[in-house]
């Protein structure tokens, strides 16, 4: 289930780090720019890898071909979309199910370098100008500027796509730009972004990232609906042929006004892009076997195990390998729905996670692949460790008495079981707490306070996941609770989740390595009020949210690690999620027709971004 986890496209600061990479350290041996200065990029304090006039990004081949055809099955989504279906060409609102790829037909103003943790270089725009202590940035776009249809892009077209977003967008989207006032064209060339005073620190290269939309086509168009309508866009690919629900496929741009600057160099090299759907990963797999599509990679652990033996593997036209993944691996699992009474109670919730036996199931469903997950920033240097350090006891002292006792301690681990799938020990304790909690067993049912029986109902979309689900019902059944599957189509699942109508439901979390902004739309409160937010458990804790608004306002990289693993502490101490498991590097398998660049990017796959078709292949 870790393709569940990627995020959501163009959500603040996308990529992540484990350990610095060279690029990284050499920025930090840099002095950040000055202010209101004309800079190339911008980072989130101010560090830069790369020096102005660097011609391309140090992880691409600048004289990779351009042509052939690289082929994928959905394996991550954007804002609305979905894994298994489209019904839309509009993925930065709540309605409908987006397709995925559709960032690639817009221009943004910056570009991510996947090399480093945070910092973006000049793309529509060719320089930003920071004034106002960091609440201004003064946009100056490039010369030659166009959609794709001949029309010229201007300030006006991204004051009017920010403005729109910031009112329309999805509402992870307008979660995400809370700090960010207005946007304002001054002629035709300079857009200014104006932030409020404390605004988050991801918040102007979240706006930086966001698409570029013509003013003009909407002037026709509502931008808020559902459409299979193809949008004007401007960037390196637009929409070819597809078909909802089944399939994409995204043209490159022959012409592209954009194919010769620096962040643009050796990627996009791929005349056709095409994205296919499928609603069952056994379907997908035996449609990657036949060549229906060049790239996969692998999210089930069996398959992965015992199913790459088939012909074309051994005649060596299929490679596989397993490659780095250094972003944080965040926090996958059943996140418990605490809007609902049942699960208001920390006992209980406690007592759900000793109920899951990860060692059964890793070892029994998932051939031993993966590590258990405990903390919200899973495989970073923001994960709580040991006891509190000096720094994070000065933040969370305020604390004190008003959240769990175990937070100035060591963080919250949950149990190893003994891998039987019935460990005793580990169910005594579980069914103690539910005991305490007023859950008694009555008739070999466990009973709420009120004397209706427990009812547990774990919503999914995914069919390939019912063996884990099925594993942890049983073990649930034996403590006496009434568990259920119940397996709903994507665009209902979608539903569901955003009105908050279920139980507990599987998600995955991830941060990159300097967290801010973003943080709120996954924990605060206001988030847990929020439609379509990324808040499942419904957490509304006043520590929380104090330590979220701490860590947005920070300034030094040393600050921000610090109270990112203070609030690691509160969030494990408030047992809001059943943690699953992790994998800390990709699975991949293709047909033997790319090439590639000699290292891959540190922050990313880099595919297809990177690769190109190679043509005696």
């Amino acid at each position: 289930m870790s393709r569940r986890g990627v995020l959501m496209a163009g959500a603040a600061a996308l990529v992540a780090s484990k350990l610095p990479s060279q690029a990284f350290a050499q920025a930090q041996s840099q002095p950040p720019i000055a202010l209101d200065t004309d800079r190339h990029g911008m980072s989130a304090f101010g560090d830069l890898a790369l020096a102005a006039d660097f011609k391309h990004f140090p992880y691409v081949n600048p004289d990779a071909p351009k042509g052939g055809t690289y082929s994928e099955n959905i394996s991550r989504r954007t804002y609305n979309g979905s894994f298994l279906t489209f019904n839309s060409l509009n993925t930065y609102i709540l309605k409908g199910d987006g397709a995925y790829g559709m960032d690639a037909t817009f221009a943004t103003l910056m570009a991510r370098a996947s090399d480093e943790p945070d910092a973006m270089y000049g793309f529509a725009a060719k320089s930003v100008r920071i004034v106002d202590d960091g609440l201004t940035y003064r946009f100056t776009l490039r010369d030659g500027l166009t959609f794709h249809d001949g029309s010229a892009l201007t300030a006006d077209d991204v004051v009017w796509s920010l403005n729109t977003l910031k009112d329309k967008g999805h509402p992870i989207i307008t979660q995400l730009l809370r700090d960010f006032d207005k946007a304002e064209a001054e002629g035709g060339k300079v857009v200014i972004a104006r932030f409020k005073a404390g605004r988050g620190r991801e918040v102007p290269l979240f706006v930086a990232g966001l698409p570029i939309f013509s003013k003009a086509y909407y002037t026709k168009k509502t931008f808020d609906e559902s459409t299979l309508d193809i949008p004007l866009g401007s960037g390196a690919y637009k929409v070819g042929r597809f078909e909802a629900g089944r399939y994409i496929e995204f043209d490159r741009v022959k012409d592209w006004w954009g194919a010769t600057l620096p962040v643009d160099v050796g990627q996009n090299n791929f005349d056709t892009i095409r994205y296919e759907y499928y609603r069952d990963r056994e379907v997908a797999f035996v449609g990657f076997t036949a060549r229906n599509y060049t790239f996969r990679e692998e999210f089930t652990a069996r398959t992965w195990a015992t199913r790459y033996d088939f012909p074309a593997i051994k005649e060596g036209k299929v490679k596989r390998e397993t490659i780095p993944d250094d972003t944080p691996s965040g926090a996958q699992g059943w996140f418990m729905n605490t809007r609902r009474p049942q699960f208001q109670d920390r006992r209980v919730r406690e007592a759900l996670i000793d109920t899951f036996d990860f060692e059964y199931t890793n070892k029994n469903i998932m051939y031993g692949a993966y590590e258990r997950t405990h903390s919200v920033f899973q495989n970073s240097p923001l994960m709580a460790t040991g006891k509190p350090d000096a720094a994070e006891l000065k933040l969370l002292e305020p604390f004190r008495g008003k959240v769990p006792d175990e937070v100035f301690g060591e963080p919250y681990v949950p149990p190893v079981t003994d891998g039987s799938g019935t460990d005793r020990k580990v169910l005594r304790t579980a069914a103690t707490l539910l005991n305490e909690a007023g859950i008694v067993l009555k008739d070999g049912k466990r009973m709420l306070p009120n004397g209706q029986p427990f009812t547990i109902e774990f919503l999914s979309e995914e069919p390939s996941f019912q063996p884990h689900h099925l594993t942890f019902i049983k073990s649930l059944e034996l403590l006496g609770f009434q568990a259920s599957l119940r397996l709903v189509d994507p665009v209902q699942y979608r539903a569901r989740v955003d009105d908050r109508d279920f139980d507990i439901t599987v998600e995955r979390m991830s941060f990159s390595s300097t967290p801010g902004d973003s943080l709120r739309s996954y924990f605060s409160s206001q988030a847990a009020k929020a439609k379509g937010s990324q808040n499942l458990a419904g957490i509304a804790d006043p520590a929380i949210d104090a330590l979220v608004e701490k860590i947005v306002e920070v300034s030094t990289r040393e600050e921000m690690t610090a109270a990112c693993k203070a609030l690691d502490r509160l969030i494990r101490a408030g047992r809001y999620w059943i943690p699953q498991w992790y994998l800390a590097s990709h699975r991949i398998a293709y047909w033997d027709v790319f090439g590639r660049p000699q290292r891959q990017p540190r922050y990313s796959r880099g595919i297809p971004d990177t690769w190109w078709a190679a043509e005696k292949k």
